[in-house]
């Protein structure tokens, strides 16, 4: 007797919960990704062989542009506990005697690198004009006037009492005046900062004498 052949039937697959999950998890991190604010000045480091990773979070940096004009930035920590440029900012306008508001202390804490004199700082914050806000970006004081410390000095120091287990990184562009970063490395000294890190771009392969002879 023959046997009864059953009708085979191609798998079928809903994919409509994967859709689904695949879009709430897409809202998901859309909502709570944060983007890093841009920094105020591009910067190309040297090259070097070195493979230590720079960290990225629980920092203080300085940063040497090509025109010689320096930058600052400190991050808020590790974590969403703690709000270090806030309590920066806060400390700096009481050493230099200026107020500021709950908007401008919100606007400094969301943001990024800057580098303009201290007397200029309230300004930047209140400006909505990117261009214009560029145009005050004008570096940070690194020379002393009169007895005053330079006002970089000041920054590095209470962002290290504020933060005490932030690494320090100096970040300068490869055609920075060497000078420059002498004396943002000197500054460092005196705010007794002895260790902090260079950033530098990775080089693949090893300078050999003959590349060093071109």
């Amino acid at each position: 007797m023959a046997k009864i052949k059953l009708k085979r039937s191609s798998p079928h697959v809903d994919m409509t919960p994967m859709v689904d999950l695949f879009s709430l998890l897409l809202t998901f991190f859309m909502l709570t990704t944060s983007f890093r604010p841009q920094e105020a000045k591009v910067i190309d480091s040297p090259s070097s062989v070195s493979d230590k990773t720079a960290p990225d979070k629980n920092v203080i940096t300085v940063l040497v542009s090509k025109d010689d004009k320096v930058f600052f930035n400190m991050d808020n920590g590790k974590d969403s506990t703690t709000h270090y440029r806030k309590d920066l900012i806060i400390e700096i306008s009481k050493r230099y005697g200026f107020s500021i508001n709950p908007q401008q202390i919100k606007a400094f804490e969301q943001g990024s690198s800057f580098g303009m004199p201290i007397k200029d700082i309230k300004g930047w914050l209140n400006e909505k004009d990117g261009k214009k806000k560029e145009k005050l970006q004008t570096g940070i004081p690194i020379d002393t006037v009169g007895t005053q410390m330079p006002e970089l000095g000041d920054w590095v120091r209470f962002a290290r009492i504020i933060n005490q287990t932030a690494e320090v990184a100096i970040k300068g562009d490869a055609d920075a005046n060497f000078k420059t970063v002498k004396k943002v490395m000197d500054l460092m000294q005196v705010n007794n900062v002895n260790k902090f890190n260079l950033v530098t771009n990775l080089q693949k392969e090893e300078a050999t004498l003959e590349d060093l002879k071109k």
